[in-house]
């Protein structure tokens, strides 16, 4: 299969590393990264689609047709945010995507980077959860032709890409120690990206996926990976 995907979210951690892992597949054939800024990279398979309106996508749609894949990063902290704005910010923005791509592209994999602790039941006391579980369960919901939901929890940073968190950084020379207490909450973003590009080549089991199936999943095509 060759992968045309478009990725949203390449300027934060999540979707930097997604992309860098697609630039490197053999599989993926090409990739637009739709975004407010540019990331700034340069690749004979990238293309970038500057948009501002996340909410609408009415004058891009030419532009959106012929992909088979969709690796949906973005995402937003819930500290300091009340429950209608983190709403918008996560449920209302990854709808509209799904909505619009659904329409244009039905034979489509939508990945989206959901996380770990997330409340399918959307009846929790925290409020994220919620959030994230309700973007979860309406997503599955789209007449694509797969949706999956990765929850990871802490993600070792690929060294060398800008974006990567200043935590992350931090306790990414602790990783194997945290992989053997935690190992449900840990995986690499090496782990997350390849495991996307899998999905949308392959499929997998699970609609959700945990840490341990992100990591499951990025390793069963290893030898696609060039």
């Amino acid at each position: 299969m060759n992968t045309k995907a478009i990725l949203f979210g390449g300027t934060g951690m999540v979707g930097e590393g997604v992309l860098h892992e697609a630039l490197h597949d053999a599989a993926v054939q090409s990739i637009l990264v739709i975004g407010r800024r540019s990331c700034n990279m340069k690749h004979r398979k990238l293309n970038e689609l500057l948009h501002n309106d996340f909410y609408d996508y009415t004058t891009i749609e030419d532009r959106l047709r012929g992909y088979n894949a969709c690796f949906f990063c973005l995402g937003v902290t819930s500290v300091g945010k009340q429950e209608e704005e983190y709403r918008r910010l996560t449920y209302d923005l990854t709808i509209s995507a799904a909505r619009t791509l659904s329409r244009l592209n039905p034979d489509m994999t939508f990945c989206y980077v959901s996380g770990a602790g997330t409340d399918g039941t959307e009846q929790g006391r925290s409020m994220w959860a919620r959030v994230k579980g309700k973007t979860e369960n309406d997503l599955m919901k789209f007449p694509f032709k797969a949706v999956y939901a990765f929850r990871p929890g802490f993600i070792k940073p690929t060294p060398g890409l800008k974006n990567s968190l200043a935590f992350s950084k931090a306790l990414a020379p602790l990783y194997p120690v945290l992989k053997l207490l935690f190992p449900k909450y840990v995986c690499t973003l090496e782990d997350v990206g390849r495991a996307m590009i899998h999905a949308a080549e392959g499929g997998y089991p699970k609609r959700i996926l945990e840490c341990r199936d992100i990591t499951q999943l990025s390793r069963e095509k290893a030898g696609a990976i060039t």
